[in-house]
């Protein structure tokens, strides 16, 4: 698939495409390892966690900061 044929495909054709592509993926999830610096970042966020330090927003508030 190239991008001309991608272009020229509706707004919905182009939702099923990416429901099917993320589909196939998540069946061959196995297949795929996260890098080692992901295992770094959950560490430190689950330490943050853990020390009372995590700082949690509403998704109102995270897109009001944001001026959405």
């Amino acid at each position: 698939m190239n991008h001309r044929l991608i272009a020229d495909m509706t707004r919905q054709e182009k939702l099923q495409t990416m429901e099917a592509l993320w589909d196939s993926l998540s069946h061959d999830a196995g297949e795929l390892a996260s890098p080692a610096w992901h295992a770094d970042v959950l560490a430190g966020r689950r330490a943050r966690i853990e020390d009372g330090h995590a700082h949690y927003v509403s998704l109102d508030e995270l897109k009001s900061e944001r001026g959405e």
